[in-house]
Protein backbone atom coordinates (compact mmCIF):
# COMPACT_ATOMS: atom_id res chain seq x y z
CA UNK A 1 0.00 0.00 0.00
CA UNK A 2 1.40 3.38 -1.03
CA UNK A 3 1.52 5.94 1.76
CA UNK A 4 1.17 9.44 0.33
CA UNK A 5 3.92 11.86 1.31
CA UNK A 6 5.00 15.40 0.48
CA UNK A 7 4.40 16.85 -2.08
CA UNK A 8 1.35 14.61 -2.60
CA UNK A 9 0.09 15.74 0.81
CA UNK A 10 0.92 18.88 2.83
CA UNK A 11 4.26 18.68 4.58
CA UNK A 12 4.87 18.87 8.32
CA UNK A 13 7.78 18.75 10.75
CA UNK A 14 6.63 15.77 12.84
CA UNK A 15 5.57 18.17 15.61
CA UNK A 16 1.98 17.88 16.83
CA UNK A 17 0.98 21.42 15.83
CA UNK A 18 2.67 21.11 12.44
CA UNK A 19 0.96 17.76 11.82
CA UNK A 20 -2.43 19.23 12.82
CA UNK A 21 -1.93 22.18 10.46
CA UNK A 22 -1.01 19.83 7.59
CA UNK A 23 -4.12 17.72 8.25
CA UNK A 24 -6.31 20.84 8.33
CA UNK A 25 -5.03 22.18 4.99
CA UNK A 26 -5.07 18.79 3.19
CA UNK A 27 -8.69 19.00 1.92
CA UNK A 28 -8.00 22.45 0.44
CA UNK A 29 -4.55 21.65 -0.91
CA UNK A 30 -5.62 20.38 -4.33
CA UNK A 31 -7.78 23.44 -4.93
CA UNK A 32 -5.03 25.81 -3.81
CA UNK A 33 -2.47 24.02 -5.98
CA UNK A 34 -4.78 24.41 -8.99
CA UNK A 35 -5.32 28.10 -8.22
CA UNK A 36 -1.58 28.76 -7.85
CA UNK A 37 -0.77 26.77 -11.00
CA UNK A 38 -3.46 28.74 -12.83
CA UNK A 39 -1.92 32.06 -11.79
CA UNK A 40 1.52 30.89 -12.92
CA UNK A 41 0.10 29.64 -16.22
CA UNK A 42 -1.67 32.97 -16.82
CA UNK A 43 1.59 34.84 -16.16
CA UNK A 44 3.16 33.09 -19.14
CA UNK A 45 6.82 33.71 -19.94
CA UNK A 46 6.83 36.81 -17.69
CA UNK A 47 6.43 34.56 -14.65
CA UNK A 48 5.13 35.54 -11.23
CA UNK A 49 6.45 35.69 -7.66
CA UNK A 50 4.82 34.16 -4.60
CA UNK A 51 3.76 37.61 -3.36
CA UNK A 52 2.30 38.44 -6.78
CA UNK A 53 0.34 35.17 -6.76
CA UNK A 54 -1.02 35.93 -3.28
CA UNK A 55 -2.12 39.40 -4.38
CA UNK A 56 -3.67 38.13 -7.62
CA UNK A 57 -5.62 35.37 -5.87
CA UNK A 58 -6.36 37.45 -2.76
CA UNK A 59 -5.04 34.74 -0.45
CA UNK A 60 -2.38 34.77 2.24
CA UNK A 61 1.22 34.38 1.12
CA UNK A 62 1.55 31.65 3.75
CA UNK A 63 -0.95 29.56 1.78
CA UNK A 64 0.81 30.19 -1.53
CA UNK A 65 4.44 29.45 -0.67
CA UNK A 66 3.93 25.79 0.29
CA UNK A 67 1.92 25.24 -2.89
CA UNK A 68 4.77 26.59 -5.04
CA UNK A 69 7.15 24.18 -3.28
CA UNK A 70 4.78 21.27 -3.95
CA UNK A 71 4.23 22.24 -7.59
CA UNK A 72 8.00 22.59 -8.09
CA UNK A 73 8.65 19.13 -6.63
CA UNK A 74 5.97 17.71 -8.96
CA UNK A 75 7.80 19.28 -11.92
CA UNK A 76 4.84 21.47 -12.86
CA UNK A 77 6.62 24.80 -12.27
CA UNK A 78 10.25 25.92 -12.27
CA UNK A 79 12.42 28.74 -11.03
CA UNK A 80 12.83 31.03 -14.06
CA UNK A 81 16.19 32.22 -12.68
CA UNK A 82 14.73 35.74 -12.73
CA UNK A 83 14.24 37.70 -9.52
CA UNK A 84 11.87 40.53 -8.62
CA UNK A 85 11.63 42.49 -5.41
CA UNK A 86 8.72 41.54 -3.19
CA UNK A 87 6.78 43.80 -0.80
CA UNK A 88 9.59 43.51 1.76
CA UNK A 89 12.16 44.64 -0.81
CA UNK A 90 13.77 41.20 -0.88
CA UNK A 91 14.57 39.52 -4.19
CA UNK A 92 12.05 36.74 -4.87
CA UNK A 93 11.95 33.78 -7.23
CA UNK A 94 9.91 34.33 -10.37
CA UNK A 95 8.00 31.10 -11.03
CA UNK A 96 7.08 29.95 -14.52
CA UNK A 97 6.17 26.83 -16.47
CA UNK A 98 8.99 24.49 -17.56
CA UNK A 99 8.43 25.13 -21.27
CA UNK A 100 9.33 28.81 -20.90
CA UNK A 101 12.71 28.03 -19.33
CA UNK A 102 13.42 25.28 -21.87
CA UNK A 103 12.55 27.67 -24.71
CA UNK A 104 14.97 30.30 -23.43
CA UNK A 105 17.74 27.71 -22.94
CA UNK A 106 17.62 26.42 -26.34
Amino acid sequence: MHEMTYPETPGHRFIDTSMEAAAAIAPKCGRLQRMVLGAITEAGATGITTDEIAMKLNIDRGSVQPRTSELRLMGLIVDSKQRRRNASGVRAIVWTLPEYVEASDG
